[in-house]
């Protein structure tokens, strides 16, 4: 399976192909939706959600709501391009009047400056900022929610969530009360901030109203789950097949995110081995198994059988409403850097991006390591590896 996707922030339309997807998987454009008003929704967010309502078209390798094995292409049109169209038009030359949004000073923390270098854009940091904008994530929840889909018809769950916004933080410890990822879900996605509990959502809200009185902006950490991944997929042969690492690179690959840790994370430097290591036992209704999941359900860059644990640092936004000292790019004289339209926090849709994340390379995995023509063809092998790994 890969994917790529392609648009601007202010283009007309955000786009994705999909290659690898097995035929006979049940997908609907209500499926992919979901998803993306979950990203669009949460505490803290700007007033570009309410100018978008993002929905997909599904262009090609779905027939009668069931995909075809060829390349699946998605679309979501930018509701905000009709006010940019003369700004963001590929098909007529620059001139001054379709030319007057332009960036000069770049805003620290942001692609601006660096991307300018790169690419020499030295008229217009817009240039820069239309692709590295955050709004391109659209695409990638709506390729995860394909991955989702897939995962799910193996019988595999996965779901994100928020654990902190700047210093109100969730006591990780309630997580032992729930039993499956559903009812996690359900307490999760019913709060504005995806906390874990209404008490955390609160002191989280009051986090968030706080920064936006200051004109300010706040990061956190979000947390991702997966559970019924069978043992084995990732590979320890080599540096570039652990899929721990996949994983650790497509959540820094999402906009903001500046670390990874799984299972206790950061916290097992502190420990030593003997309180760190997941003990082996075995039964016969389970076959092996771990006594705990300090390892976040990987060992030598391989699933173990437990549940995946992941989680994400999301750095504050860089674009402020009281601008951060900058130099313009074009007279080299100080300013404070360019304001765009911008949210207080985006964690609460990073927990979202992050799930899709996990559910593509989950998704990768699987179709690296079985079948991938038909669906059922790949269920009944999967089913028929979780056999024969339950009686190693």
């Amino acid at each position: 399976m890969r994917y790529m996707t392609a648009g601007e922030s202010h283009g007309p339309e955000e786009v994705a192909i999909i290659e690898g997807i097995p035929a006979g998987l049940t997908i609907t454009t209500n499926d992919i939706n979901e998803q993306l008003a979950r990203r669009q929704h949460g505490y803290g967010r700007g007033q570009r959600q309410v100018i978008e309502t993002d929905t997909v078209t599904i262009m090609s390798g779905v027939r009668h709501q069931v995909t075809l094995g060829s390349p699946i292409a998605l679309n979501v049109h930018n509701d905000d391009h009709n006010h940019w169209s003369k700004i963001m038009d590929p098909n007529i030359p620059a001139t001054v009047e379709n030319s007057m949004r332009k960036v000069m000073r770049p805003r620290p923390g942001h692609a601006d400056l660096v991307g300018g270098m790169k690419y020499r854009h030295q008229h217009d940091l817009r240039n820069v900022l239309e692709r590295s904008s955050a709004r391109e994530t659209v695409m990638r929840v709506a390729v995860g929610a394909v991955a989702k889909k897939l995962l799910a018809a193996l019988d595999i769950d996965v779901h994100g969530f928020v654990t902190n916004i700047g210093p109100a933080s969730s006591d990780l410890t309630q997580l032992t009360q729930y039993k499956t990822l559903a009812e996690l879900r359900a307490v999760t996605e019913s709060l504005p901030t995806r906390a874990l509990t209404a008490a955390d959502d609160e002191a989280m809200r009051e986090v968030i109203d706080q920064t936006k009185r200051n004109r300010d902006t706040v990061g956190g950490t979000v947390q991702v789950m997966a559970t019924g991944v069978p043992a084995g997929l990732g590979s320890y042969v080599s540096a570039d097949e652990k899929l721990d690492a996949k994983i650790a690179r497509a959540m820094v690959g999402i906009n903001a995110f500046k670390g990874v840790e799984f299972g206790g994370g950061f916290a097992n430097a502190t420990k030593y081995g003997s309180e760190l290591m997941d003990e082996i036992y075995w039964s016969a209704e389970r076959g092996f198994y771990r006594g705990a999941n300090h390892l976040g359900g990987f060992e030598g860059g391989m699933t173990t059988g437990e549940m995946i644990v992941v989680r994400g640092l999301v750095k504050p936004i860089p674009t402020l409403y009281q601008p951060m000292q900058s130099v313009d790019i074009d007279t080299h004289e100080d300013h404070r850097a360019s304001t765009e339209r911008s949210d207080t926090t985006a964690v609460t849709a990073a927990a979202v991006i992050a799930e899709a994340m996990v559910a593509i390379e989950l998704a990768k995995a699987i179709l690296d390591k079985f079948d991938t023509d038909s669906l059922s063809r790949l269920q009944e092998q999967v089913a028929a590896y979780r056999e024969e790994i339950k009686h190693f």
